[in-house]
């Protein structure tokens, strides 16, 4: 399994930000396709997951009511909508994949390469 994450920026506070993950390599399943962030100088923390067959959604608290996952089956991709960021959202953005939800890092099998989300004014 291959993941690809995209849609790296700057961003205002109060700002949006959607982040999209394309996975290759083989039929989902029923996997959990998941984000995860890293700040400088922090650990690996889990934002959000969905069950690809059934769609079921996972936040982290922070984030919810905020931000927004998504997938599109036809496209093999997640989606990562991202609204009224703050500065503490400022951290590079991973795509993983795994066979059931986990909210750690040893729940995920498969990593995609982080992509860079800095809310700043």
């Amino acid at each position: 399994v291959q993941l690809q994450a995209f849609g790296a920026g700057l961003v205002q506070p109060g700002g949006s930000l959607k982040l999209s993950c394309v996975v290759s390599g083989r039929t989902f399943g029923s996997y959990v396709v998941g984000w995860f962030r890293q700040a400088p100088g922090k650990g690996r923390e889990f934002v959000a997951a969905i069950d690809w067959s059934g769609g079921i959604t996972y936040y982290e608290d922070s984030v919810k009511g905020r931000f927004a996952i998504s997938r599109e089956r036809a496209k093999d991709s997640v989606y990562l909508q991202m609204n009224n960021l703050k500065p503490e959202d400022s951290a590079v953005y991973y795509c993983t994949a795994g066979a059931r939800l986990g909210r750690t890092v040893s729940d995920y099998r498969y990593w995609g390469q982080g992509t860079e989300v800095t809310v700043s004014s």
